[in-house]
C-alpha cells in the first residue's frame, strides 16, 4: 500500500458497513444531539487532531449560521447542543452565540482545550461559561506533563492545570457546574477502560495538583485527518487499522454516536458525525442547517466508511466516550 494516501489505505480494508447489523445502519427516529463546529482555527495543532485544526486555519462560522443552528435545534426537538472547534473561543462571534443560546433557554455543552483560557484575549470565557451554566468538556490528553506535551506541545500541561484550577474556583467540577475531562491515547493504541482511567485521573490530579472534575470520557484516536496522515507517513496506519478491526465489538453498534446526532460545520453543512465532517462525507440527501430549520431530519441511512472502525473497537468510542 506504499504511496497511497491515508484515506485510500483505510478504505482498502474490508467494509465497515458490512460488519454492522442492518438495524443499526440507520439513525434513531428522533435525534438528541446537535453538534456545532464553530470553526477550525485553534491556538494548538495537536498531533491527534482529525480536523487538522491550527492557528493558520481561517474557517469560522458566522452569526447567520449560528442563528440557524439555534432555530434548527428548536425545530428538531434536540435535547443537547454540543459546541466544538478548533478552539471555539477563537471565533469572534462565539460570545454572541453563547449569549443567544442562554437567551433561548439552551444550556450548551462547550468543548475547550483549556490552554486558551489563559490567553488574556479569551480568559473571560471561563466566567461566561459559569454565567450561562454550560457543561464544559475539557481536553486533557494525560495527567502528566511528558505525555500531554508530547501531543500538544511544550508547556501545555502546566497551562491546562492552571486553567483547571481557575475553573474549579468558578464552581466547575466542584458541584456547581459540570466539568468533564477527555482522554486520548498518545499513539496508535486503544484507550484503557474508561472507568478505571477516570479513577486514576481523579487520584493523580487531586493529589498532585488539587484539581477536581466530575467525570472522564476516553476517546480512541480516529484513523482520519492529521493522526491518520502521521501514521501513514511512518508506515503504521495498516497496523493501526488491523488493531481496530481486530477489536471490532458488535455490542458498540447500537450506541454509535451517528445514530443520535448530527454534526454541523462552519458553513452549515451537515454530517453524521465530526469524523465524517473531517472527510467531507455529507449526510444522506446533503442537507444544510438552514434546511433543517423548516424540515427537521427524519430517520435515514448513515454514511459509513472504514474510519468508523475507530468508533467500534473495544468498549467503543464517541464524542461522549465509551459506548459499550
Amino acid at each position: 500500500m506504499q504511496g497511497q494516501n491515508a484515506f485510500d489505505v483505510v478504505q482498502s480494508f474490508p467494509s465497515f458497513e458490512d460488519r454492522v447489523p442492518e438495524e443499526f445502519r440507520y439513525t434513531n427516529d428522533k435525534l438528541g444531539t446537535l453538534q456545532v463546529n464553530v470553526g477550525y482555527k485553534c491556538n494548538l495543532a495537536c498531533k491527534h487532531c482529525h480536523l487538522e485544526c491550527s492557528p493558520a486555519r481561517e474557517e469560522l462560522m458566522d452569526r447567520k449560521t449560528m442563528q440557524a443552528c439555534i432555530d434548527a435545534y428548536k425545530a428538531g426537538g434536540f435535547t443537547s447542543m454540543d459546541i466544538t472547534g478548533g478552539a471555539p473561543e477563537m471565533n469572534p462571534d462565539y460570545e454572541w452565540f453563547l449569549n443567544a443560546l442562554s437567551e433561548a433557554g439552551i444550556k450548551p455543552m462547550c468543548r475547550t482545550n483549556l490552554c486558551i483560557l489563559l490567553d488574556p484575549q479569551y480568559a473571560h470565557f471561563a466566567e461566561l461559561y459559569a454565567k450561562i451554566d454550560a457543561t464544559l468538556v475539557a481536553s486533557l490528553p494525560y495527567f502528566s506533563a511528558a505525555n500531554c506535551d508530547k501531543i500538544r506541545g511544550a508547556g501545555t500541561f502546566d497551562a491546562c492545570i492552571e486553567a483547571l484550577r481557575k475553573l474549579n474556583s468558578l464552581g466547575f467540577g466542584t458541584g456547581e457546574h459540570p466539568l468533564i475531562l477527555v482522554y486520548n491515547p498518545s499513539g496508535a493504541v486503544l484507550p484503557p477502560a474508561q472507568a478505571s482511567m477516570e479513577g486514576e485521573y481523579k487520584e493523580k490530579l487531586r493529589s498532585a495538583f488539587g484539581v477536581e472534575f466530575d467525570s472522564l470520557i476516553a476517546i480512541a484516536n480516529n484513523p482520519s485527518g492529521r493522526f491518520a496522515a502521521r501514521l501513514n507517513d511512518k508506515n503504521n496506519l495498516e497496523k493501526y487499522m488491523n488493531r481496530l478491526i481486530g477489536a471490532f465489538n458488535v455490542a458498540t453498534c447500537e450506541g454509535m454516536m451517528c445514530r443520535d446526532q448530527v454534526s454541523v460545520d462552519y458553513n452549515g453543512v451537515v454530517y453524521d458525525c465530526d469524523f465524517n465532517q473531517a472527510l467531507r462525507l455529507r449526510t444522506e440527501g446533503e442537507p444544510t442547517i438552514f434546511d433543517m430549520v423548516d424540515k427537521p431530519l427524519e430517520r435515514r441511512h448513515i454514511v459509513f466508511a472504514n474510519h468508523c472502525y475507530g468508533c467500534t473497537a473495544g468498549a467503543g468510542s464517541s464524542c461522549g466516550g465509551a459506548t459499550a
